[in-house]
């Protein structure tokens, strides 16, 4: 009986060992035959990514590692007032009776910045007074100081181009270059400057009653 069951328990050892091959040697055999089809769709991914590049190429931007500084100056700007101007701008070129063949057509949403202000630089001694425990002081006129484009929020909303041309690549300059001036051209007609004086005359009324001149007058200088 003995050895019956040293028996039944090798022969039961034997089976498992057995079993244990059979199932490594079916697993290597389904890779062995998967391999050639993984290879070919790691090769078709690839390719697709090569297509998708060229499809849609990333343009590289390469600054030049030279930089010149042409100037440098001393600024005392009073700046009180920024405009957020929204313009949008259609520019054409060419085309007219065969628009659809040879036209080249632009729609642009263009944000800008508007700030002005005044120099304190052109504020000289002569400018200012003081009689009779009255301050008169002589302001220069207000004027823009930055009026640009917001180049994180313009953007070309749509641009058609005729069958049997390409674009213009002078268009968008042109149609960025009137943005901005037409961005300026808004902040002055809403009276940009006007309030710029006002809002410098009433910091500049807080900062020379500081100094002890509560009494101050400001009288605007027309040149």
């Amino acid at each position: 009986m003995k050895n019956n069951g040293l028996l039944s328990l090798l022969i039961l050892i034997v089976i498992a060992v057995a079993a244990y091959f059979v199932v490594q040697t079916i697993r290597q055999t389904s890779e062995a035959a998967q391999a050639p089809f993984q290879s070919l769709s790691q090769q078709n991914h690839a390719m697709q990514t090569q297509m998708a590049n060229l499809l849609n190429p990333t343009p590289t931007i390469i600054p030049d590692p030279i930089t010149y500084i042409n100037e440098i100056r001393a600024l005392a700007r009073l700046e009180t007032i920024q405009y957020s101007v929204e313009k949008v701008i259609t520019g054409e070129m060419g085309g007219g009776t065969f628009d659809s063949f040879f036209g080249d057509k632009i729609l642009f949403v263009g944000h800008g910045t508007v700030i002005a202000g005044i120099d304190m630089e052109k504020l000289q001694p002569e400018h200012m007074r003081f009689e009779n425990g009255v301050l008169t002081v002589t302001l220069p006129p207000a004027e823009v100081f930055i009026a640009t484009l917001d180049n994180d929020k313009s953007y070309v909303y749509d641009r058609q181009t005729g069958i049997l041309t390409k674009p213009d690549p002078n268009l968008e300059t042109l149609v960025r270059q009137k943005a901005e001036e037409e961005i300026l051209k808004a902040a002055l007609e809403d009276g940009i400057l006007e309030q710029a004086q006002t809002n410098a005359e009433a910091y500049l009324f807080k900062f020379f009653a500081a100094l002890g001149f509560p009494n101050t007058i400001f009288v605007h200088d027309q040149g």
